[in-house]
């Protein structure tokens, strides 16, 4: 039998990331000022990020070098395995080829680090001391947590509360790495003092916890903030997945029909997905896009495109995406990392665009799938990334019905090694579906921020 892994050495390893931005098929929207509505120039991010991730959220470059110094740490863990999944194969009797890319395999277990340890480097060779982030089920966290470690810089992590309370030790391994953790909402911060006001009781979201860092960072002159989906430069640094993929499905000597991903904020999704709709768009192919999300926060598949606040009291820039509104508070499912109100703006394009394919799963459904191929591919899968599964795994099924060969490609984004209680909650039959509910979303898209006239 062939080899099931096929791997590349650190000197195939991608010297740039590809940057999709010249190449959306509709322009990109411009961010705009929240209290002028009119773009916004470098000057107006600068208490936030590094000069450097500033040019990188606005490069028209399609390739940007990786510097060395970050490429020295990728080799900690990259290139990173891609698996032809056989015994899923089987498992399901189909006649898909199915293969997924493991970005599990880092320090942290998850994709993040490509993104926290370039964006570390950029603050501290801009001289910055600490950064400040937000994180759901903690898989960010304990990335820019690490990344930071790595680079000496201080890491404050505002997590929110329902994950701090349901996954102890994702909080256990960002203070293993240094990083202070608390939980989102707090009373250290006017945005999480306000929130707090309204509900004592609030379990959080992403949202609120990107307003308590943001703030922090904007009132200390030595402290920026690090995002870790969403941004055009968080996108970016993420496409060493997809390249480091293409040159594995070339040693395949096959491609994919169908590349499959999760979709919180999108980084996992477009770090694979970027540089197969390069090739797409460039060489006529007809591969499809399937980006997948929860029931319970349906952000593309029940949201509008619309400009609205990257978080939920409105501190940031304001930017076109799908959006279910900054003011959505999702229930406390166990995909902690999907729990955020909007989508990456490249990606929304693409959504827009009809090149991307949205789709919306329940947790059970997603569980079903995850200890399915926990059982036939021994890797605990996040559950995040089980959203990815269970639309592989339904592809597959319509292979086998319709009794077609099809390549499936998707995104092992992160392993489930902290997410155990979701398991137990899972196979003890506890868990429950939640669907968000529409007339929640119509209340939500009310308090959108008004554009008197949009670019």
């Amino acid at each position: 039998m062939e080899e099931v892994k096929i791997l590349l050495g650190e000197r195939d390893m991608p010297r740039t990331w590809y940057n999709i931005i010249p190449d959306l098929p509709l322009p990109l929207p411009p961010v705009l000022h929240p209290a002028t509505g009119k773009p916004i120039g470098p000057d107006d991010l600068a208490p936030l990020f590094p000069m450097a991730l500033i040019a990188q959220e606005v490069s028209g470059e399609r390739h940007v070098e990786i510097p060395e110094d970050v490429r020295r740490v990728y080799r900690m863990w990259r290139p990173t395995p891609l698996v032809r999944a056989r015994n899923l194969e089987r498992a399901l009797q189909t006649p898909a080829h199915i293969y997924f890319k493991n970005e599990s395999v880092s320090p942290a277990g998850s994709h993040k680090p490509n993104t926290a340890v370039a964006q570390a480097y950029y603050n501290k060779v801009e001289g910055v001391r600490r950064l400040t982030t937000e994180t759901g089920a903690g898989q960010w966290g304990s990335a820019l947590a690490l990344a930071c470690r790595l680079f000496g810089l201080e890491c404050k992590v505002y997590m929110v509360k329902i994950s701090y309370q349901q996954k102890p030790y994702r909080r256990s391994l960002m203070q293993t790495w240094g990083a202070e953790v608390t939980p989102s909402p707090s009373s250290e911060t006017n945005a999480g003092r306000q929130v707090l006001a309204r509900d004592p009781d609030s379990l959080g979201s992403l949202g609120i916890a990107i307003s308590e860092a943001v703030e922090v960072a904007a009132q200390n002159p030595d402290t920026k903030y690090s995002l870790g989906s969403v941004l055009n430069h968080v996108l970016l640094h993420q496409t060493i997945i997809g390249e480091e993929a293409l040159a594995q499905m070339a040693l395949a000597d096959d491609y994919p029909d169908v590349v499959i991903g999760c979709v919180g904020g999108g980084s996992n999704f477009a770090g694979l997905a970027f540089p197969f709709i390069r090739e797409r768009m460039t060489r006529g192919l007809d591969t499809r896009f399937v980006a997948v999300e929860p029931t319970a926060c349906p952000s593309m598949t029940k949201g509008v495109w619309a400009y609205d606040f990257g978080d939920t009291v409105g501190l940031t820039p304001l930017i076109k995406m799908f959006t279910l509104g900054h003011t959505f508070v999702p229930v406390g499912i166990h995909a902690g990392g999907l729990r955020y109100h909007g989508v990456a703006p490249a990606l929304s394009v693409l959504v827009q665009g009809g090149i991307v394919q949205p789709v919306a799963y329940p947790q059970t459904a997603v569980f079903e799938a995850a200890v399915l191929f926990a059982r036939s591919e021994g890797i605990v899968p996040a559950p995040e990334s089980a959203h990815a599964i269970r639309a592989a795994v339904d592809e597959a099924i319509r292979c086998r019905e319709e009794g077609v060969r099809r390549t499936i490609l998707f995104n092992l984004s992160g392993h489930g090694h902290f997410d155990m209680a979701a398991y137990d909650e899972y196979l003890a039959g506890r868990l429950q579906d939640y669907a968000y509910p529409e007339e929640k979303v119509r209340e939500a898209l009310h308090v959108l921020p008004q554009v008197p006239q949009e670019p």
